[in-house]
């Protein structure tokens, strides 16, 4: 039964007995070479949820644009049989004194279940195309289709996927808001200024020592033509054993010319603060791009739209991530 509340911790009770643990040791819930469990991840409806997305325009906290893509994104989550959709507002402070209207959106897939794990990506896109070549393009927003739409479209797959074939451990989708409201100046002391969503949801999140995910896992940028995911730094130091995990899963699906095992770069984004928050959380982001050394040639430009997206990339992610969840056991 679907259950669409208005505030995040209203699904605080409904985990209080929940047990999961924190190990995050690269074999400890793997499948051993006996029992591997696969559902198919399509490309192709992820590439659709992309355009979609794309669609609607610039999705910036308190445009139209971005309220409607809100509402088709818990709209495709009920489609796709979740168990409960929640959605946390609030009225957040950028750094300029812009006030943002901002939703989180999380879906519950096993609420009841005593181990679970978390995968979040953000949904709003940056407002201005600050990294364009143009000067004059540098007010013009961004269409997101890579920085946002891709994240967001790999998950709604996920659970679509995922409805016909329930995995054995319960299975939390967050798709943050405000993430690309930041300032470029002074970038490394400026951090707070980024992920403002999951700052507010890491500090108003549901969860207790006893229920937290195992693990968590950001999408962002997954999607962009001929993408190559390193090791990103901070989750390399901060949760080794759950890049392992996944590295290792995408070597055993013979993706290793995608998922390179070395590390790559590093970069605020929204698992910073979820490992704030207390869960192990890594990025799967495409920061070593051999052309820029950092993000897509896209990032932050007016060409981050449906051109800059590749449907293999976006299959790689998601099915590598629909094995480790579906391999998973309590």
């Amino acid at each position: 039964m679907l259950r669409i509340l208005s505030l995040i911790f209203a699904f605080a009770s409904a985990l209080a007995a929940c047990t999961g643990t924190s190990n995050s040791d690269s074999t400890a819930n793997t499948a051993s070479s006996s029992r591997r469990d696969t559902i198919r991840f399509n490309a192709d409806t992820a590439y659709a949820y992309v355009r979609d997305q794309v669609a609607f325009g610039p999705r910036i906290p308190g445009t139209d644009s971005h309220r409607r893509c809100a509402e088709w994104i818990v709209g495709t989550l009920a489609d796709h049989g979740v168990d409960t959709i929640i959605t946390q507002n609030a009225l957040l402070s950028a750094f300029n004194g812009d006030q943002l209207p901002s939703t989180n959106i999380m879906a519950m897939i096993n609420p009841e279940a005593t181990s679970r794990v978390l995968l979040a990506a953000h949904y709003d896109t940056r407002p201005w195309a600050d990294n364009s070549q143009r000067k004059e393009d540098h007010g013009t927003p961004v269409l997101g289709a890579n920085d946002g739409g891709s994240g967001v479209a790999v998950l709604l797959e996920i659970a679509r996927a995922l409805k016909d074939k329930r995995p054995e451990i319960g299975v939390d989708l967050l798709f943050v808001d405000a993430e690309d409201y930041g300032t470029n100046e002074g970038w490394g002391l400026n951090e707070e200024t980024w992920c403002l969503g999951t700052q507010y949801w890491a500090e108003n999140n549901p969860y207790t020592d006893a229920n937290r995910p195992r693990y968590g896992i950001v999408l962002d940028m997954v999607g962009g033509t001929g993408a190559r995911f390193h090791r990103e730094y901070f989750s390399n130091a901060n949760a080794h054993g759950v890049v392992d995990k996944v590295w290792g899963q995408a070597a055993r699906d013979g993706l290793s010319h995608i998922f390179i095992n070395e590390v790559g770069g590093s970069l605020v984004d929204d698992h910073i603060f979820i490992n704030r928050a207390g869960i192990p959380c890594i990025d799967i982001v495409e920061c070593n791009n051999p052309h820029t050394g950092s993000f897509p040639p896209t990032w932050h430009t007016t060409h981050d739209d449906m051109a800059a997206i590749d449907a293999t990339s976006l299959r790689a992610v998601g099915q590598t991530v629909l094995n480790v969840i579906v391999n998973e056991r309590p």
